[in-house]
């Protein structure tokens, strides 16, 4: 009880830090809107080429998207060593990662929520119908990504060659989240609209695996 109490103060911090500044996701919305507006001139959006290729930009373009919006996670701890005074306020070193696994997970899906009209308006997709399934898809793949940019970002906070480290080691552990959300994304644009529950399944799990990894080892995560 106690973690979940520290935790739910150090969310509101976060997104405290993120209203007054608003950097987080107005970069991240930008940066994806110019992918998605240039993928579109690429191809016919009327064509079926949409559903095909669609799903893979649109998830390609978070997984960047997160990366710039996970950069900064503990970046901002290193100022007059806020990390340590963190830590030491709470009981738990794991409630610094829980709560900064779900205000990352917030704003990304805040920036999916923002970009997802645009991108069914400008690829010709209807998404009116799926939306509650397409919804727990994001959902999933988001936390995955976000889980496991969060543990990257505590590593390579203290690296010296920071900015070019967290995408060296995200990307290839964002592997099989990024396929198994594109091929979840890929069914239910389809015209049969159907939900991939292998995949979804997939997803969970991969969310369950690595969030109980960050509460195992997250102490040694912040030591480092």
């Amino acid at each position: 009880m106690a973690l979940l109490q520290n935790a739910g103060v150090l969310l509101e911090k976060e997104l405290r830090a993120e209203l007054r500044s608003r950097e987080l996701v107005t970069t991240t919305v930008v940066f994806i809107l110019m992918v998605v507006v240039l993928f579109s001139f690429t191809f016919d959006p009327t064509s079926v080429e949409s559903r095909r290729f669609g799903p893979g930009m649109l998830w390609l373009a978070f997984l960047f998207a997160a990366s710039l919006m996970l950069q900064p996670c503990f970046l901002r701890e290193q100022v007059n060593d806020t990390l340590s005074a963190l830590r030491l306020s709470v009981g738990d070193p794991f409630a610094i990662l829980l709560a900064k696994v779900c205000a990352n997970t917030l704003f990304l899906l805040l920036t999916e929520l923002l970009l997802l009209p645009i991108f069914a308006v400008l690829y010709n997709v209807a998404i009116r119908d799926i939306l509650p399934s397409l919804a727990l898809v994001f959902f999933a793949g988001s936390v995955g990504v976000c889980v496991t940019g969060t543990a990257i970002s505590a590593i390579s906070a203290q690296a010296r060659m920071r900015e070019l480290l967290l995408p060296l080691l995200l990307l290839p552990l964002l592997t099989p989240v990024l396929i198994a959300s594109t091929e979840a994304t890929a069914a239910l644009l389809a015209e049969d609209h159907v939900l991939r529950w292998d995949w979804l399944g997939f997803l969970l799990a991969f969310d369950v695996i690595f969030l109980t990894a960050l509460w195992l080892f997250g102490e040694y995560l912040l030591e480092e």
